[in-house]
């Protein structure tokens, strides 16, 4: 069953396959930089920038059910490291093949007639050509998840913050805290709160229990 036509051959991710016609063994190799789409890459991860260059290299090759496309896509990434939480840029190359299909033909190329009762059901997985044309966007899209990290880190050995005051640590190496006793930390902080007269009393006392207990 043919689709209606409902591609816009302006957009920089739809491509023509026109040239390529029906024949099996036509092939064809095209080179594109085109702006990335709308949420290229993990949510709140890291992705692609919208509108940032994505460069394609694209080979269509005619066989006998449709247009066979394997491409390779380059692009610059931005996320933030998972680890220390500093802004990073990272290099992904995406790599991809899929089968758009001739609408009006089965999986062996040949030309079909839809009747009622047809199982649809085949159909559902299947990317079809529209009036020649195919649209680029979701396969790019799934490629690049798939290349990206989904915990990015800014180095492979980053050290990450510190747990008790959130200092980056990879810029200071000898970044510490001294261990303190928690058995001893509820008496330092009520020594910290008394007076010094309050202090002075309390040693008296202790001084006087000692004197008692050693007569």
């Amino acid at each position: 069953m043919a689709l209606n036509a409902r591609l816009d051959h302006r957009n920089p991710l739809v491509f023509d396959t026109h040239e390529l016609g029906r024949r099996p063994g036509a092939l064809q190799r095209l080179t594109r930089t085109v702006p990335a789409p709308r949420d290229l890459g993990i949510q709140g991860v890291i992705g692609v920038p919208e509108g940032a260059s994505v460069e394609l290299e694209l080979r269509l090759e005619s066989v006998m059910e449709g247009v066979l496309v394997t491409g390779t896509a380059r692009a610059q990434a931005e996320g933030e490291c998972v680890r220390c939480l500093e802004p990073l840029q990272l290099d992904v190359e995406a790599d991809f093949q899929e089968m758009f299909s001739y609408p009006d033909a089965d999986d062996r190329g040949r030309v079909q007639h839809a009747e009622p009762g047809d199982d649809a059901e085949d159909d559902e997985d299947r990317l079809f050509l529209e009036d020649g044309l195919f649209d680029l966007e979701p396969l790019l899209r799934d490629a690049v998840v798939l290349a990206l990290p989904m915990q990015p880190v800014c180095q492979e050995d980053c050290p990450g913050l510190c747990p008790e005051c959130g200092v980056r640590l990879a810029d200071d190496p000898d970044h510490h805290h001294d261990a303190v006793d928690i058995r001893w930390a509820a008496l330092q902080g009520l020594a910290d709160s008394l007076e010094p007269g309050d202090k002075d009393e309390m040693s008296g006392a202790e001084a006087g229990v000692d004197e008692k207990q050693e007569k």
